[in-house]
């Protein structure tokens, strides 16, 4: 949730963490943010970059606010299947903003919710890829994690590290990191605030994989994902979800269920029309 951004220097930053290849084909959506840059990689993929390149992209509200305007106006966008989410290549997010919460008091804080709204991205129907370089330190890795998949740089740093500030998690950090590398683990990045390296969150489980061009990547499984069926895509999504919080019955008797609903779509009939006929399935997303 916080960070040690003062401890981390701020030259040399760029706006954006994609190679020039994949710069050249963006197309700026929308010029309304601020604090985020919002573009079409292809017209199936919403691309969306944190863009506080003098605050190593430091959480704060205004930011999280256009963040989660532009993840539900992609989110509702018919034609988008899939939504990139990434930062520069100094920093996916450092952290939140010191600045902003410093002289909070508790009566603040707990009356009016602070960081609820952190969480609106676990509700969107559409899967979220993480593209992480640099530093993901406290509400930045918390972010990351808020994904649906996380792919990372080899220069890709964990972190929980509000233990330095007093204080512990508070966008979900400590929850979310049991689920995905345990109990020991999770506690250890909780009590120490050490960093991991991309390559030791990928031996983890925390991430799926490293890669050299990360939204590069991110953005060539964004289409893939976005080639499919929509509402089998969302289903999908719903199902490995649910796996994290009911039993192993629970889950079987949901995902069986869910399963079973697929047959009511005209998707499911040109899915399996279309392998039966050795021919590529043309989803309509109905």
């Amino acid at each position: 949730m916080f960070s040690r951004a003062f401890q981390i220097t701020t030259t040399a930053l760029r706006t954006v963490s994609s190679k020039p290849s994949v710069i050249g084909t963006i197309r700026l959506m929308s010029t309304q943010y601020e604090h985020i840059l919002s573009s079409r990689p292809n017209p199936s993929v919403a691309l969306i970059t944190l863009n506080r390149p003098k605050a190593l992209n430091a959480l704060s509200t205004p930011l999280f606010l256009e963040l989660n305007k532009a993840l539900f106006d992609a989110d509702a966008d018919q034609a988008i299947g899939a939504i990139v989410l990434t930062g520069s290549d100094k920093a996916f997010a450092a952290g939140a903003d010191i600045k902003e919460m410093k002289d909070k008091e508790f009566s603040d804080v707990y009356k009016n919710n602070f960081l609820a709204n952190w969480g609106e991205l676990s509700r969107l129907r559409k899967p979220v890829i993480a593209a992480v370089s640099g530093y993901a330190l406290g509400g930045g890795c918390e972010l990351a994690l808020m994904c649906d998949i996380i792919l990372a740089s080899p220069t890709a740093k964990f972190g929980q590290p509000e233990i330095n500030l007093g204080v512990i998690p508070g966008g979900g950090g400590s929850q979310r990191l049991v689920h995905a590398i345990g109990k020991s683990r999770a506690m250890e990045l909780v009590l120490t605030g050490r960093m991991v390296s991309a390559q030791e969150a990928d031996q983890w489980g925390m991430i799926s994989r490293v890669s050299e061009n990360v939204v590069e990547e991110a953005i060539k499984m964004a289409t893939e994902i976005s080639s499919k069926g929509q509402l089998a895509v969302q289903a999908g999504k719903e199902v490995v979800n649910a796996g994290y919080e009911l039993t192993l019955a629970e889950g079987l008797r949901f995902e069986r269920r869910t399963f079973h609903g697929l047959f009511a779509t005209k998707d499911q009939k040109e899915g399996m029309a279309a392998f039966a006929e050795k021919r590529k399935a043309e989803f309509t997303h109905s």
